[in-house]
């Protein structure tokens, strides 16, 4: 049995670790800042062209970014559009080859088609704010505002390009606030609900 589980987070809140830990304990890879290196290989663009744009719209000059010059001078400018065609065949791909976890970048959006796990890892305020703080090393009111932005920026990137509602309960499986069992914990429930709804294996 194939396992896809797709993983929309709130700025914070701990969403990738709970992915990674995920993938730790079930043995699947989880596709986060590799997906960007995927594409950017597969694509002939550079690394750094995506991750600029990663999870927002924007626009680019490619003077500056070519990895290569296979795809010659035909435009001047790649928009976040053609970026994430790019990407989302480099997640249809990885899905169709085998079992993956995939963080955040319209995921769940992207493999609506295919038997899949979607969950959005959430958390209130207080403890985001206290984590950003501690791993960035800002104050409080720093992590705070930066939390505002990436937020705001992921839930733009989503609803632009799935026409849907970011972090919207209706849109996921699951939905867990990660402060009350902490990121094992969440992951924990996460395989636990996984397995009792069948998209798990085991």
């Amino acid at each position: 049995m194939k396992t896809l589980i797709t993983i929309g987070r709130s700025f914070g809140s701990g969403g990738g670790f709970v992915a990674q830990e995920i993938g730790r304990r079930l043995g699947i890879k989880v596709w986060d800042n590799d997906l960007i290196s995927k594409a950017a290989e597969e694509s002939g663009f550079s690394k750094d062209l995506f991750a600029r744009s990663d999870e927002s719209k924007s626009a680019f000059s490619l003077s500056s970014f070519f990895a290569s010059w296979r795809f010659g001078q035909a435009q001047d400018y790649v928009g976040s559009d053609a970026l994430f065609r790019i990407q989302s065949e480099v997640i249809r791909r990885i899905a169709s080859e085998g079992s993956a976890i995939f963080v955040g970048r319209c995921s769940d959006y992207i493999l609506r088609d295919m038997d899949t796990l979607d969950v959005f890892v959430a958390a209130p305020s207080e403890y985001r704010i206290e984590r950003v703080a501690q791993r960035e090393n800002m104050t409080p009111e720093q992590a705070e505002e930066l939390i505002r932005k990436k937020d705001r920026t992921r839930q733009a990137y989503y609803n632009f390009f799935t026409f849907g509602n970011w972090g919207s309960a209706d849109g996921y499986d699951l939905c867990v606030d990660s402060s009350i069992l902490g990121i094992e914990g969440t992951a924990d429930f996460i395989i636990e609900f996984g397995r009792r709804a069948g998209k798990i294996d085991g």
